[in-house]
């Protein structure tokens, strides 16, 4: 006997008709020759499209089953269920079969229809700053900079360095950059918080293990569309850049520092020797800035019905501990213990990124069935 019905009740199986209807819709739109003349709109419905084929393969793999399993039922019912006959063994047998792969794709659809985060496409922008820990803090921090870098050279993506703050001893007391590539945002969305090191630093003559910290921030980009800065609530202030102790290092007023007026937050960026291109990098960062904040205002405001998230995302909050003397990885988060430092180190987070996203999804689940 199918379990239809069961699934029909379950929450998430309401939007699998309007999932598929949208489908049907959407490639209705993109026979349309003339759609490609608005590159932006044709854009976003190849990928809608694309996120929502899996959604109607398994519909049509769904009814399949169901037909299958009617069928099988039948059988039965005909043969009779007490019937020690080889017909009724084969279709009792093909009934259990049927009902283990159509429960396999009930959770398989049940993952698919979580709504999307339309943010989960965008590009990134990631603040590293060096917290509790001096230069072994700011040294980290470059640690972690090279880790993401790997991890965006695995996925082919880009990294822009947007502005930076270096130590004489080659850490990062600051250090801004952009990621851009395919689906950026909803693998990196997870890096948010303190990042606590434990290590015997370079400086340290006696051989003791020190703990320290980085503080990690990553902001979806913000397209000029996504919030409006208006020039007027804008002060724009330019000066030459300096490099580690202070010394200058440029003769021209290139660097730039952006106050936005109404919230007070502020940008500088003075990594290039040109003002034009600094103050192009600052504008980038008070968008993405300005944009998280009124996220996290929104956030604030219903988190009580988003509880689908791994964590707060607060900046304050410890989410990872790296121990080099055991060679130990823990997330906190998802209580993950990984001995294998060194290759994450090198770029390798997959394993990481897959248990935050695999508890993202368990949480909202079970936040929708109850």
């Amino acid at each position: 006997m199918s379990d239809r019905s069961d699934s029909d009740r379950d929450p998430i199986f309401r939007n699998l008709e309007a999932a598929v209807a949208r489908f049907q819709d959407v490639e209705q739109q993109l026979a349309d020759p003339d759609l490609f003349k608005d590159q932006q709109r044709s854009k976003a419905l190849l990928q809608e499209h694309a996120s929502l084929q899996e959604i109607a393969a398994g519909k049509r793999e769904l009814d399949q089953l169901d037909r299958q399993l009617a069928d099988a039922a039948e059988l039965i019912g005909e043969t009779g269920a007490d019937d020690g006959g080889e017909l009724a063994a084969l279709a009792k047998e093909e009934l259990a079969t049927l009902s283990a792969r159509r429960q396999e794709l009930v959770e398989r659809l049940r993952i698919l229809l979580i709504p999307k985060d339309p943010r989960d496409r965008k590009n990134i922008i990631m603040e590293i700053r060096a917290g509790t820990g001096g230069d072994e803090a700011a040294l980290f921090a470059s640690d972690l900079f090279r880790m993401y870098s790997k991890y965006a050279d695995l996925n082919r993506w880009k990294v822009e360095v947007l502005s930076s703050s270096p130590t004489e001893i080659g850490g990062f007391k600051e250090l801004v950059f952009s990621v851009a590539g395919t689906d950026v945002f909803e693998h990196l969305r997870y890096e948010s918080g303190v990042h606590r090191v434990q290590r015997v630093p370079v400086t340290e003559s006696a051989g003791r293990i020190h703990t320290s910290a980085v503080t990690v921030a990553v902001m979806p980009e913000a397209e000029e569309a996504d919030i409006e800065v208006r020039n007027e609530d804008l002060r724009i202030d330019v000066f030459r850049s300096s490099g580690p102790g202070g010394q200058s290092v440029n003769t021209t007023d290139s660097a730039v520092r952006i106050t936005h007026v109404p919230t007070g937050v502020v940008v500088t960026c003075q990594d290039e020797k040109s003002q034009h291109k600094n103050r192009a990098k600052a504008m980038r960062v008070l968008r993405a800035r300005l944009l998280e904040a009124e996220e996290e205002k929104q956030h604030r405001e219903r988190a009580e019905a988003r509880r689908s998230q791994v964590g707060s995302g607060d900046r304050s909050e410890r989410i990872r501990t790296y121990n080099f003397p055991q060679g130990r990885l823990t997330e906190h988060r998802v209580n993950l213990t990984l001995y294998k430092l060194d290759d994450v180190l090198l770029g390798n987070l997959d394993e990481v990124i897959e248990a935050l996203q695999a508890s993202a999804r368990a949480t909202y689940l079970e936040a929708e069935a109850s």
